[in-house]
């Protein structure tokens, strides 16, 4: 993923008054330095916070703090042992939501995940037993490996934030999001996600092995005690999830002309037009886009969209929604080489 420069309008200075016979030097005030905004500030806690035991990998946090802070889930794909776990937990403790765990294997029924009635004998009444996914962040861990079946109970979940058990709707804590894991390498024993499914994450974000350095880092705290380790009991809570749900509604606020939703709209369209394409994404992708670009403006202390953020989000955003031709596939050229290729030939508007 390519950083790219976002196009801020700078502060211009006004040219000092010259002195005269009748007219007495004035002292012009100095030009006043913009204020980071409080959301900024907060955003900025949260990501020290992480920073503490989570170590590399900053554009990740950044992605998974955009999606968080949009109200988006994540499909995060990375081979094991890369702390998408560590990463995930840090941020649960920083902000003091809840966090769960579900291990999906084969054999794990939809009544695990999101809960079931009990009939109690003391009371000759029926209980409702709720899952796991009633927390605030939940991780569904290597996802791929239950049946379709399993799968689809999160549906209601990740769209309505809502269950629906014997009849009984229950509404889940806010914030809520979930992410899940898949291992790129393991195709055996595995299940591909419905198309459904996979529209209702807003983005897919694929981990990167860590420099040496990092890695260096990493070896070295993990193996030390007090408080050079990865604990996470390090990480000290900033907010609280009522806080943060206030911090999400300022991200609806964020501005955008609609020049630059229609460039949105018309990136998302082009995945469906084009040659080397058998299906593309769907309008719910346009929506997806539109919110991580105002998350990720307000991530980079801006009320207001600019093109660049529509461009940064939009292959992890469009990279599982999109299916290849067989004559692409065949050619070897990968579904980001094509995303990024559409992406660049739609050109950005001049705001």
């Amino acid at each position: 993923m390519n950083e790219h420069d976002s196009l801020t309008p700078s502060a211009t200075e006004a040219p000092p008054v010259a002195p005269s016979l009748t007219q007495p030097e004035v002292q012009q005030p100095e030009v006043a330095i913009p204020q980071t905004r409080p959301e900024r500030v907060l955003i900025q806690r949260i990501q020290d916070e992480i920073r503490k035991v989570f170590i590399g990998q900053d554009d990740l946090v950044e992605m998974v703090l955009t999606a968080f802070i949009s109200s988006g889930h994540l499909l995060i794909e990375g081979h094991p042992g890369l702390g998408k776990t560590h990463l995930v937990n840090s941020l649960a403790k920083a902000f003091q939501g809840e966090f769960k765990r579900i291990q999906f294997t084969p054999d794990l029924m939809p009544s695990d995940v999101v809960g079931h009635s009990l009939y109690n004998m003391g009371t000759q009444q029926f209980e409702v037993k709720r899952g796991p996914v009633f927390t605030n962040l939940l991780l569904a861990d290597e996802i791929n490996r239950a049946p379709a079946k399993t799968q689809s109970s999160l549906l209601e979940v990740m769209q309505e934030r809502q269950v629906t058990i014997d009849g009984e709707t229950y509404v889940l804590p806010r914030p809520f999001m979930v992410l899940a894991t898949q291992n790129p390498i393991e195709h055996d024993g595995t299940y591909p996600l419905p198309e459904a499914q996979l529209d209702r994450f807003m983005m897919k974000l694929l981990v990167q092995e860590p420099s040496l350095a990092d890695e260096v880092q990493i070896a070295t705290r993990a193996t030390y005690s007090g408080t050079q380790t990865l604990d996470t009991a390090q990480v000290e809570p900033v907010t609280t999830p009522a806080e943060f749900e206030v911090l999400q509604e300022g991200m609806r606020q964020q501005k955008i002309v609609p020049e630059v939703i229609e460039y949105a709209v018309k990136i998302v369209q082009a995945t469906r037009d084009s040659v080397m394409t058998s299906y593309g994404a769907s309008p719910r992708a346009s929506i997806a886009l539109i919110q991580a670009a105002k998350g990720l403006a307000m991530l980079r202390d801006r009320d207001y969209v600019v093109p660049d953020d529509i461009k940064y989000c939009a292959l992890p955003v469009l990279r599982h929604r999109v299916s290849l031709t067989a004559e692409v596939a065949i050619s070897g050229q990968s579904v980001d080489e094509t995303v990024i290729a559409i992406i660049n030939s739609i050109e950005a508007p001049r705001v």
